[in-house]
């Protein structure tokens, strides 16, 4: 079984917001989140990033700020002691059809042809359906936490979901994953 994770960022790592995460200065990890991303590689888990970035093809930031937003993320988990692998992202917006936005599965079948593995044992961590839908047809096993859009995604129509575990955070469900 291969030891690696993949995590949406936004409403899983990081508070989300409806406007987008746009600067540095707005991105702000979840309490919890840093902490239990070290510990998933003190573990010997690798941990990569899997994420909608529709802001980028929405002009809404510039690649160069999206590096800066994920370069405080990085800085700030390598003083909690953690890393993450890698991140790939979609920076489409929703009308331009690409097959790496979520809830495609794109971005997770560009995983694992990087890294060489199957997906079929792979942890996903999201908060939106779409994440799900993603991992589930990657083949990964999806898991939904109730931050960020996590509650909303309850709420709504979960139908072929409803066996999927559901977690209050990142941090409960690195708890579960290393008992």
């Amino acid at each position: 079984m291969p030891k690696l994770v993949i995590l949406d960022r936004d409403g899983v790592i990081n508070y989300d917001s409806d406007e987008y995460i746009k600067s540095p200065c707005e991105w702000k990890a979840i309490p919890g989140s840093l902490e239990a991303i070290s510990r998933l590689n003190q573990a010997g888990y690798r941990v990569v990033v899997a994420s909608n970035q529709s802001g980028l093809g929405r002009g809404l930031f510039t690649l160069d700020e999206l590096h800066q937003i994920h370069q405080k993320m990085y800085k700030e988990l390598s003083e909690m002691g953690g890393t993450i692998e890698a991140i790939f992202f979609c920076p489409h917006s929703p009308n331009e059809d690409c097959q790496c936005r979520k809830p495609r599965p794109g971005l997770f079948y560009d995983i694992a042809k990087r890294l060489g593995i199957a997906l079929m044992n792979v942890w996903a961590v999201g908060d939106s359906l779409r994440d799900l839908q993603a991992a589930r047809a990657a083949g990964a096993k999806p898991i939904l936490v109730r931050t960020g859009k996590g509650l909303r995604t309850l709420s709504g129509n979960m139908a072929g979901f409803e066996d999927v575990p559901v977690y209050d955070d990142l941090a409960a469900v690195v708890d579960n994953f290393l008992e």
